[in-house]
């Protein structure tokens, strides 16, 4: 995957086996950044409450797509048990994406400086 910010707008831009993995015809998503809630960089809850669809699971390796959960529609990309990018989101289709990339936290840091120095112009 690959993470730009122009105008405001998050985009998340997905290769092509990442789209097969998760069950994802959105390429790219766009968010605004005003529609940013919080961003974290600590490992996300998950239980086995959550309800994949569509999307692929394999314990250890891979856990991609649309999940329903107690809190909210989710969207998560991961692949490994480390450098998680939490995105909470509001007015948006869901209400989490969850990603993991390498500078994860320099990720968090940008887009919260951007976002906030756009919150007062």
């Amino acid at each position: 995957m690959k993470l730009t910010i122009e105008n405001e707008i998050l985009k998340i831009e997905w290769e092509e086996i990442e789209q097969f993995w998760a069950f994802n015809f959105t390429n790219p998503f766009k968010i605004p950044l005003a529609h940013i809630l919080n961003i974290t960089t600590d490992e996300p809850p998950s239980s086995w409450q959550e309800i994949r669809a569509p999307g692929t699971f394999l314990p250890g390796i891979i856990k991609a797509g649309t999940y329903y959960t107690p809190r909210g529609r989710e969207f998560w990309y991961v692949v490994k048990d480390r450098d998680y990018l939490v995105l909470e989101l509001q007015e948006e289709p869901f209400k989490k994406i969850v990603l993991t990339l390498e500078g994860n936290q320099s990720w968090k840091n940008r887009i919260m400086q951007l976002k906030n120095s756009s919150e007062f112009n």
